[in-house]
């Protein structure tokens, strides 16, 4: 089917571009006009009606070809399905890590600035000195001596 559809394609082309040769290559009806108002001798203002040359005959027979194989083609295509998802990048291959095309141990970004970073450190005015107590109920959680407490405390109001 493929193949049928490929020379029906061709046929349109070469008919579509014989149309085009001999409509170029035709003598138009304008061009005795002039004749009309004493240049020349011609029958008629607009040239005899009725008569064709082996030109127009063509042109006929060229544009007959091209409606038959536009009409061949509409009809043939219309079981075609069209692809209806991801255009053309629907077929690329994304590489594996570890793969040839991506090494294993890509290098890490750079680490963000803290978020308190340029930010001067709290006083730690009015704020109670941590128990033997607290430091064995943090070591007992996983929480190793002198890390910061889960919640800080409110600070104490000025006086």
């Amino acid at each position: 089917m493929n193949t049928l559809f490929n020379l029906v394609v061709v046929v349109q082309v070469l008919s579509a571009l014989a149309i085009i040769g001999l409509v170029l290559m035709q003598h138009g009806k304008g061009a005795d006009m002039g004749a009309a108002f004493g240049s020349g001798s011609s029958g008629s203002l607009f040239g005899a009606s009725g008569s064709s040359n082996f030109l127009s005959k063509s042109t006929a027979l060229a544009a007959a070809i091209f409606f038959g194989a536009t009409l061949g083609l509409a009809v043939m295509s219309n079981g075609r399905t069209a692809n209806s998802g991801g255009g053309i990048l629907q077929n690329v291959t994304v590489p594996v890590k570890g793969s040839a095309a991506i090494p294993a141990a890509a290098p890490a970004a750079p680490a963000a600035p803290a978020a308190n970073a340029g930010v001067p450190p709290a006083s730690n005015a009015g704020v109670p000195a941590a128990t033997n107590e607290g430091a064995a109920a943090g070591a007992a959680e996983g929480v190793t001596e002198g890390a910061a407490p889960a919640t800080a405390p409110a600070p104490a109001a000025p006086k």
